[in-house]
C-alpha cells in the first residue's frame, strides 16, 4: 500500500489544560471551518501539583497516556497545520520540562507553553470569531488551575488577565474533604474574591455590554438550568440557588443535580464557587455561554483566509455554498423580506435592525433543505440549521432562526414558537413576513412584481398591490389567498388586496 497523503485543508489543535486535554480537528471548507473530530480526556494534571509546584509522576503518566491516544490521529495531518498549547499547570510546574520532553516525543510535535496573558487573548479571539457582539464583551474562562478574564471589542482584547485560581486547584484546596458544606463554599468564594479584587476597578471602569462564559463550569450550570426549566442566562440568584441545592448533599460523591453530568461532577462545586465570586466582585448581571474558547482561538489564527470581520456573513455564505443554494433566489427573498419588515418596523416593536439581520439569514438559508427533497424541504432546512454550528449567532438567535425556517411555508402549527420564551413574538412576526416574501418570489425572477405595500394594524397585516396586477396573475392571487387561510388557522390575520 502507498503512503497516505496528508490532507492539506485539515487542521488540529491540542490544548493541554489543567483539568482536561482536548484535541480539536477541523476542515477548512466553503469559506468556513467544519469540525470533523473532537477528543477530550479528563487528566486533572493540576491535581498532581504539590505545595512546591512539583508535578507528580502519576499526573504526568496520565497526561502521557492521553497524548499517546491523540498521536494516532495526528499522523494524517500536515505538521504545519498542527498546534499544541499548554496552559497553567505546565506554566507553574517546576519540573514541566520533564513532562514536556516525553510528551513531544510521543506527539512528534513541539509543545508551546503559553503565558497567561496570551492564553487570555487567545480565548477572547476564539469567542470573538464565534460570536457577534458589536460592543464590549466580558469573557470568562474557568480552567483547572487558572481563570482568564478578558474585556474585548471586535477582535481586540482590551484588558486581559490570567488569575491564579481554577476548579482543580480550588477542589484540592477548599473541598479536599469532599464535603459539601456552606463553610467550604464560603472559604472558596472568599478566596476567589480576594484573587479577583486586583482587577475589579479596572474592569468595572471599562464596562461591557455582554458577558460570556467559555468554560465547562458555565456549560454545566446552563445544562442544570435547562433541566430545571429555566432560561439559558446565568444570574447570581440562579448560581446561589444551585449552591443551596448542592449543599443539601453531604459529599461531592453524593451530588446529584438534574442536568449535571458525571464527568463534570468532581470539579463542579469548585468552579461554581469561583463563578459566584466573579459575579459578586464584578457585579455581573447575566451571562451566556460562549461557543468558542482557547482551541477555537488557536484554530482561527492558523487559517488566514478566515480572518473575516463579518462572522455572520462567513457563516451564512459557507452554508449556502455547502448546500448549493440558488444564491440569486436567496438574495431575492432576503431583499423582499427586508423591504416588507422595514415597512412595518415602526408598528411592530419587536422588529429592530438585529431582527432584520436574523430575517435576512432565514431568507438566505430557507432553501438549504432542497438538497434533500422538495416536499418537506422547510423541515429539512430547520434540521440542518439546528444541527450546524453557526458562529456569529447566539444560542437564542440560533434557535429563533431554526424555528422560523421550520415554519416558512406550508401548514402552520399553533404555539409552535412557545419554546422560544421571550422571543416568541419576534419569531411570529418574522415568520409572517418571510412566508409572504417566499410566495412573492415564487417566479424566481427579478422585476416581475409591481409596487407593493405591507401595513399592520394590531394583529392584522394588509398586503396591497398596485393597480390590477393580482387580477392578471391568478396563481399568485390563489397562493396568497391560501396563505391568508393558513395564517388565520393560528390566529393571524392577513388581508390581500
Amino acid at each position: 500500500m502507498g503512503q497516505l497523503q496528508p490532507q492539506k485543508n485539515v487542521y488540529a489543535v491540542i490544548d493541554l489544560g489543567s483539568n482536561s486535554f482536548h484535541m480539536l480537528i477541523a476542515k477548512s471548507i466553503a469559506g468556513g471551518l467544519q469540525t470533523i473530530g473532537r477528543v477530550k480526556r479528563k487528566v486533572r494534571l493540576a491535581a498532581g501539583l504539590d505545595e512546591n509546584n512539583v508535578l507528580s509522576t502519576e499526573a504526568m503518566q496520565r497526561g502521557w497516556e492521553c497524548l499517546a491516544l491523540f498521536a494516532e490521529r495526528l499522523q494524517d495531518i500536515p505538521k504545519k497545520n498542527i498546534t499544541i498549547v499548554a496552559t497553567a499547570t505546565l506554566r507553574l510546574a517546576t519540573n514541566a520540562d520533564v513532562f514536556k520532553h516525553k510528551a513531544e516525543q510521543i506527539l512528534g510535535h513541539k509543545i508551546n507553553v503559553i503565558s497567561g496573558e496570551l492564553e487570555a487573548k487567545t480565548i477572547y479571539k476564539g469567542v470573538a470569531h464565534t460570536s457577534a457582539c458589536s460592543g464590549k464583551q466580558l469573557v470568562i474562562d474557568i480552567g483547572g488551575a487558572s481563570t482568564e478574564v478578558v474585556i474585548g471589542q471586535g477582535f481586540d482584547a482590551l484588558h486581559y488577565k490570567s488569575l491564579h485560581m481554577g476548579c482543580v486547584t480550588f477542589l484540592e484546596r477548599y473541598f479536599k474533604d469532599q464535603k459539601l458544606s456552606n463553610e467550604n463554599f464560603a472559604a472558596a468564594i472568599n478566596a476567589a474574591s480576594e484573587v479577583v479584587a486586583e482587577i475589579v476597578d479596572e474592569y468595572q471602569a471599562t464596562g461591557w455590554q455582554i458577558a460570556s462564559g467559555a468554560s465547562g463550569t458555565v456549560q454545566a450550570i446552563q445544562e442544570i438550568m435547562v433541566a430545571q426549566n429555566q432560561d439559558e442566562l446565568l444570574t447570581l440568584d440562579k448560581l446561589l440557588a444551585i449552591k443551596e441545592q448542592s449543599v443539601q448533599f453531604e459529599t461531592i460523591a453524593d451530588l446529584e443535580l438534574a442536568g449535571l453530568s458525571e464527568e463534570r461532577r468532581l470539579v463542579f462545586v469548585s468552579g461554581l464557587a469561583i463563578l459566584i465570586a466573579l459575579f459578586q466582585s464584578l457585579d455581573i448581571k447575566q451571562m451566556g455561554l460562549a461557543r468558542g474558547a482557547l482551541r477555537e482561538g488557536v484554530l482561527y489564527s492558523m487559517v488566514p483566509e478566515l480572518h473575516n470581520h463579518d462572522i455572520r456573513k462567513r457563516t451564512v455564505d459557507g452554508l449556502m455554498n455547502r448546500y448549493h443554494v440558488d444564491q440569486k433566489q436567496a438574495c431575492r427573498v432576503a431583499q423582499l423580506a427586508e423591504q416588507l419588515a422595514k415597512s412595518v418596523m415602526g408598528q411592530w416593536q419587536s422588529i429592530d435592525e438585529n431582527a432584520i439581520a436574523l430575517l435576512r439569514t432565514v431568507a438566505k438559508l430557507h432553501e438549504i433543505g432542497l438538497l434533500i427533497e422538495y416536499k418537506l424541504y422547510h423541515k429539512h432546512t430547520a434540521y440542518i440549521i439546528e444541527n450546524t454550528d453557526m458562529p456569529g449567532f447566539s444560542q437564542s438567535e440560533h434557535k429563533l432562526i431554526t424555528a422560523v425556517a421550520s415554519e416558512h411555508r406550508a401548514d402552520l402549527v399553533k404555539n409552535s414558537f412557545a419554546h422560544l420564551g421571550c422571543h416568541q413574538v419576534l419569531a411570529e412576526c418574522l415568520t409572517r413576513v418571510v412566508r409572504i416574501a417566499v410566495i412573492l418570489s415564487m417566479r424566481r425572477q427579478d422585476d416581475v412584481l409591481p409596487a407593493i405595500d405591507l401595513s399592520v394594524n394590531e394583529n392584522t397585516l394588509t398586503l396591497t398591490f398596485d393597480g390590477d396586477w393580482l387580477k392578471y396573475h391568478p396563481l399568485m392571487a390563489s397562493e396568497l389567498q391560501l396563505e391568508s387561510k393558513l395564517q388565520a388557522k393560528v390566529g393571524w390575520k392577513l388581508i390581500v388586496k
